[in-house]
């Protein structure tokens, strides 16, 4: 551990008023809900599509990423690679969908489709989603900063977590929106910053980095063999695209924005924006986990500093010098990938630099947090409160409702990141959760768009049969071993595939066998 100096404390502090003084800034102009949810239709389609990327290049991606690639290979990348076939997918079929809704909520056409009941239960996986999202990015900028400064993790989310919530109270969407543009930038000049002082302090520069990530197999994308019980090429494939699906086709973050632009087509070019600008920056990140990996190999001495800390952090505080000992001889490289990237930075980056480099890390939390907490408060608004309890709302009152809930959801995703405190992987924990939550509500989407004949009753079972498999796959791993045969053989990110092509597939069975049954009795 070690302090700050202050010219770095100096930088993050102005980055942080800055946020806040551009949400006070547009708050001028949120005199109505629609204001603050839409911008009144008035962001142009570029400027969307760079809010998209800084959304998908959160703080998991600055910090998770590095340490997953160090910790093992470029498995994870086929996440990256999957998302032009579902950006091509939501581009052509979701955009012009939910543009011609004219709803600024993503599940009230589950209503109108199939119930109550069935918008209610997306709204319900979405709002988990949300506070998963937003306790994994809390808990990665919190990972982060507490290397460098020494404070408690609790304390470093609570303040970023006051930040958050008064520039996004003050300025609605258009404020998400255009820091996250700015901030889209900075997180970018900060990789390649980062990638610049990791090369420059390697010995034997890239081809010693190539040496060894050949030697080490550092650049795998994983096994191509059909194999979907280990984390295999195929699985991450199918895992990312049915997760950029939900993305793109059922998440309010990105429906929310669709809304703000001024024509479908602005819209769907901002999707593509986004896509063209994340992989390659996706890619950025492996490779800084790669290095980071030649880095440390040539630096041993150096990983057994961060080791020793991790067994000091697992281990109760009584623990003896050989518990110690014994602890950090038991860790492997992908129990510290995530306290490698914050080592780096406390060890060698120069005075200046590091809070430059902190508030790019900043910048990937606050704009994933920020367009988080916006989008929840629409949706516990627009398909909770007005729909349950005060459909004749006025105007003035929904506005200080807005406020009000994304408030409460900054509180709520602070109290997850605090949860998360000790988890091995930010990513593996955020891709886990989820793949369970989108699910659900994936499936539900794709049977109401795909199958126009499936109503109510065949929609309510498949989804019921759904939750069954999604539950079943996400505990089967704690099946006592008297009843290992009851456990799913699948990988955990196979949840959203199954879980989401178990609910489209039941329901249009149901749906022929429903038809097929009145043409008999006919």
């Amino acid at each position: 551990m070690k302090g700050l100096p202050i010219f770095d404390l100096a930088i993050i502090v102005v980055y942080l008023i800055g946020m806040i003084l551009v949400g006070i800034y547009f708050s001028r102009k949120n005199k109505n809900s629609e204001q603050f949810t839409k911008a009144s239709g008035r962001i142009p389609g570029w400027a969307i599509g760079m809010s998209i990327y800084a959304t998908f290049l959160s703080s998991n991606t600055f910090l998770g990423v590095p340490g997953k690639a160090f910790g093992g290979n470029w498995n994870a990348f086929v996440f990256s690679i999957s998302m032009p076939l579902a950006a091509w997918v939501a581009s052509k079929y979701f955009v012009p969908f939910y543009r011609g809704t004219g709803e600024i909520s993503a599940y009230t056409h589950l209503e109108n489709r199939f119930g109550s009941w069935a918008r209610t239960y997306a709204v319900v996986c979405f709002l988990l989603t949300q506070l998963a999202r937003m306790g994994s990015i809390f808990f990665g900028i919190a990972l982060s900063l507490q290397a460098l400064t020494g404070y408690s993790m609790s304390m470093i989310m609570i303040i970023m977590g006051i930040c958050i919530i008064i520039y996004t109270v003050s300025g609605g969407i258009e404020a998400v929106i255009w820091t996250e543009v700015v901030q889209a930038v900075v997180k970018t000049f900060g990789a390649v910053l980062i990638l610049y002082l990791i090369i420059t302090n390697m010995p034997g520069g890239v081809p010693k980095i190539m040496e060894i990530g050949k030697a080490d197999h550092k650049f795998s994308l994983g096994s191509f063999s059909p194999d979907f019980v280990g984390s295999s090429f195929w699985v991450v494939l199918l895992y990312g695209f049915f997760i950029n699906l939900n993305n793109f086709g059922m998440d309010q973050n990105y429906i929310q924005r669709y809304h703000t632009a001024s024509s479908s087509k602005a819209a769907s070019k901002s999707i593509w924006l986004c896509v063209w600008l994340y992989v390659p920056a996706s890619l950025m990140f492996f490779i800084i986990g790669s290095c980071l990996y030649a880095y440390y190999d040539v630096h041993p001495e150096l990983v057994a500093v961060i080791k020793h800390q991790v067994a000091l952090e697992r281990l109760p505080l009584n623990a003896s010098a050989a518990q110690v000992l014994s602890m950090e001889n038991s860790l492997l490289p992908t129990d510290y990938g995530d306290k490698i990237m914050p080592h780096f930075m406390v060890t060698k980056i120069p005075v200046g630099l590091v809070g430059l480099i902190v508030s790019a890390i900043l910048s990937a939390a606050m704009s994933t947090i920020s367009s988080g907490m916006n989008s929840s408060a629409t949706v516990f608004t627009v398909d909770i409160y007005k729909r349950y309890f005060k459909p004749e709302i006025t105007d003035k009152e929904n506005l200080f409702l807005l406020h009000l809930s994304t408030v409460g959801f900054g509180l709520l995703g602070m109290g997850a990141g605090i949860a998360m405190i000790g988890v091995k992987s930010i990513l593996d924990v955020w891709w886990e959760l989820s793949g369970i939550f989108a699910a659900g509500m994936l499936g539900l989407f794709l049977l109401g768009i795909v199958s126009r004949q499936t109503k109510n009753h065949e929609a309510l079972l498949a989804t019921m049969v759904g939750i069954v498999v999604i539950l079943w796959m996400t505990f089967s791993p704690h099946i006592s071993d008297t009843y290992a045969f009851l456990r799913s053989p699948l990988h955990k990110n196979m949840i959203i595939v199954v879980g989401t092509l178990s609910i489209f597939l039941v329901g249009i069975l149901l749906t022929k066998l429903k038809n097929k049954n009145l043409k008999s009795a006919d």
